[in-house]
Order: structure tokens, then C-alpha cells, then sequence
């Protein structure tokens, strides 16, 4: 059977201009990304009826997670469990659900795994480009207009994400939600995921603004441990990350006894929560500090 993938070939639906002298890797980079959709007229429908059967769904497995971020005086707070689902199946108990975007900006997993994983990868290149292009650092807002946008144009081809998006910039610290149904919104605090209920009834009662970092990372790691205890989809281990403005390293997950932290938004160095204690403790971060930190008039 010959199949004409002429028109799935065309310039409108993915790389176009591509010339055999020229690498594909020279050129992928700075081109726009599209991603190849089937070749149906109604790709939609199509998407809708190859996952339902005659009476009902045959493909449709049950997302769970809890995801947390919030922001306090000394920064951002995300806090994560670690658990993937399938359907009613224990996928891992091992998965990275804080992303890594940039070394100033963090995202979050919830719903569709490969959704999450791609498009903020994918967010990532982007906002590369928008540093090459501006020769300035994009901002956390629009960094996740970029990913709404993406995401919008796929509104009903089955995509599942909820994201929050995070990091510091001109402004401060600034935390967005963004999901796959073209919704963003920006808040001090967010819980998203099949236990984000269970989330906000600890984050509501022990949530203010200006918490200590200590009093933050338990209380992240307290919505989350009591999240993961009433909701089935949601469990392994609790990682949580404490972001700070000027610091590249900071976006690494810690484990839920390590959780990392910025002692202030403009010291460059990253600590544990044990080692932190021990260099406040000393009498050498006082001068640094002095250093690293404008004179108040």
C-alpha cells in the first residue's frame, strides 16, 4: 500500500527550508518549532476517536500527583512528592517532578509525564533564543506567556499539563500557574496535582509571608508528607527546592532532609539546611555579607 505523505511533508507543518549542505543541528536551534500533526482533516477528531471505543474510553489513565510552590520573604518554596501512575499501577516512586528550565527558572510536573517533560524542555530553548536575541535575561512572566502560547495551539488534541512556573528576575521573585488548557495565572501559592486538596488545607493554615526559611521547607515538606498520606496517586519521596535570586546552582532538587538554601537573594553560594545552620552560626558570613549587600540608608 502506497501512502502520499506529500502534504504531512509540507512547510506548514514542520521544518521547512532545510538544505542538504546545511546541518540540521546548525539550524534547529533558531528555527520554530512545530510539531507534525496527523494527516486527517480533522486531527482533533481523529486524536478524540482512536482513544474511545464503541460505549467508552479504552486509553484513559488516571494522572496523580501533588505539586506545591509558594513564595515567602526569602524566596520561592517548591515542594514535590515523586510518585508516577498508571492507571491504577505504581509507575515509580523515583520521578524528577521539579524541571529544571534554566539556571534562573524552575517548572513542575503534573498530569501527562512526557507532556510536562517536553514542553518545558522545549520552554527552555526558547527562552535561550530570547537571551541571544535581547542579550538580557527573560523574565518569569514571559517566560510563561512562551509556554501558554505553545501549549494553547494544542488546546483538545489531548494534551495533560499543570505546571507552575518560577524564578527570580528584574522584579523579584514571581511564581505563575500554566496548564494545557491555556489558563495563567500569577499567586503567591499554588498546590496542583490529585492531592493539591489535601496541600492546601496544611498550606492555608501555616502559610504567611514571612516565614524563615527553616519554618518554609517544613512546611512544605508537611503539605506534601500529608498529601501523599490521603491520596493514593500521590507518594515516594518528598523533594523539595528553595529558590533564590543570582545563583545558578540553586535549581538543583535536594532531598527532603537537604532542601537547599540561599541564605540571601544576592549571596552566591548554596547550602544545606545543616550546613546553613552551622555558617550562620559563624562570625566569617558577617563580613561577606556586608560585602554582598548594599548599605541600607
Amino acid at each position: 500500500m502506497n501512502i502520499d505523505l506529500s502534504e504531512a511533508l509540507d512547510t506548514k507543518y514542520g521544518r521547512s527550508g532545510l538544505s542538504a549542505e546545511v546541518g540540521v543541528d546548525a539550524v534547529e536551534l533558531g528555527e520554530e518549532h512545530v510539531l507534525t500533526i496527523p494527516n486527517v482533516p480533522r486531527p482533533d477528531k481523529f486524536l478524540s476517536d482512536t482513544f474511545k471505543g464503541q460505549e467508552a474510553e479504552v486509553l484513559k489513565f488516571a494522572h496523580g500527583t501533588t505539586t506545591l510552590a509558594f513564595v515567602f520573604k526569602h524566596g520561592i518554596i517548591a515542594a514535590v512528592d515523586s510518585r508516577a501512575s498508571m492507571g491504577v499501577y505504581i509507575g515509580s516512586g523515583t520521578v524528577k517532578k521539579i524541571i529544571e528550565i534554566n539556571p534562573f527558572l524552575l517548572g513542575t510536573m503534573a498530569g501527562g509525564a512526557a507532556d510536562c517533560s517536553f514542553w518545558e524542555r522545549d520552554l527552555g530553548r526558547q527562552c535561550r533564543l530570547f537571551e541571544l536575541r535581547n542579550k538580557e535575561r527573560i523574565s518569569v512572566a514571559a517566560a510563561s506567556k512562551l509556554l501558554v502560547n505553545s501549549v494553547s495551539r494544542f488546546r483538545g488534541m489531548g494534551l495533560s499539563m499543570g505546571t507552575m512556573i518560577m524564578g527570580w528576575d528584574k522584579t523579584g521573585p514571581a511564581l505563575f500557574y500554566v496548564d494545557n488548557d491555556g489558563t495563567r495565572l500569577k499567586g503567591n501559592l499554588f498546590s496542583v496535582g490529585s492531592g493539591s486538596t489535601f496541600a492546601m488545607g496544611v498550606l492555608d493554615i501555616g502559610y504567611k509571608y514571612d516565614l524563615s526559611v527553616e519554618e518554609a521547607c517544613e512546611l512544605g515538606r508537611r503539605s506534601i508528607y500529608h498529601a501523599t498520606h490521603r491520596d493514593g496517586a500521590s507518594g515516594g519521596n518528598i523533594n523539595s527546592t528553595i529558590s533564590q535570586e543570582n545563583f545558578p546552582g540553586l535549581l538543583v532538587p535536594a532531598s527532603v532532609s537537604h532542601a537547599l538554601v540561599i541564605p540571601s537573594p544576592r549571596l552566591l553560594f548554596c547550602y544545606s539546611l545543616p550546613r546553613w545552620r552551622r555558617w550562620m552560626d559563624e562570625d566569617q558570613h558577617r563580613g561577606f555579607r556586608s560585602e554582598a549587600l548594599p548599605v541600607q540608608s
